[in-house]
């Protein structure tokens, strides 16, 4: 199973519009039959048939073994991968591009983009896949925001300069610096209240969401 699966196809899109799907998916992070998967979410082994074909179809889930039970073959079946990134691709640039003001915000999602498409595409079976991710948080006054950003772009330039040869395994460094979403506060500690207490309520089951009504199959 990878780590992430890039979907840039829109037959792949629309095999995960349904939400009944999604569980099914969820349920596949680790090699399920058909019948057991059903079990989870309280349908019937033919529903979520139909909706592991679908996945399996758009190369989202595959079988990954097959046993005899009572007579019938049955499909173990997995996710692809951990989780999955939606390509922007699949909508498209809506109109030119108005800026290419790296300090625009257009700028810096169309950055965003990119980098995630190159990451996708990397070949995560190589045994020597060197990379890097730092994060962090500045605080400054408005007024020292123009000297903060000039200094980040003098010591990138510096870098780019330095280790610019033409020679050699290329990387791709990309920077970005954008408001940080303000931290929630934290709730204020209320006491107790009396009384038995009670779990959480057991799910019900999955309304069906438009799988379509077939007979008992022979291969599940």
């Amino acid at each position: 199973m990878r780590d992430v699966v890039y979907l840039d196809r829109l037959e792949q899109a629309e095999a995960l519009l349904k939400p009944m799907r999604v569980e099914v998916l969820r349920r596949l992070a680790e090699p399920h039959s058909c019948t057991e998967v059903a079990k989870q979410l309280g349908q019937t082994p033919q529903r979520v048939y139909y909706h592991v074909k679908q996945l399996v179809a758009v190369g989202l889930a595959e079988q990954v073994s097959e046993r005899r039970v009572r007579g019938i073959n049955e499909g173990v079946y997995q996710a692809v991968a951990r989780s999955y990134w939606l390509s922007p691709a699949l909508v498209g640039r809506l109109g030119p591009r108005r800026s290419e003001d790296r300090l625009s915000l257009g700028y810096l999602l169309s950055l965003v983009e990119e980098v995630q498409a190159d990451i996708a595409n990397l070949d995560r079976t190589a045994p020597d896949l060197p990379s890097l991710g730092i994060s962090g948080r500045v605080c400054l006054p408005e007024e020292r925001r123009p000297e903060f950003l000039a200094d980040l772009r003098e010591a990138m330039q510096g870098l780019f300069e330095k280790y610019g040869g033409a020679e050699g395994s290329t990387f791709r460094v990309a920077l970005v610096c954008y408001p940080a979403a303000q931290e929630p506060t934290a709730a204020p500690t209320t006491a107790p209240t009396t009384g038995p207490a009670t779990g959480p309520s057991a799910p019900g089951p999955v309304a069906d969401d438009g799988a379509e009504s077939s007979n008992a199959p022979k291969h599940r």
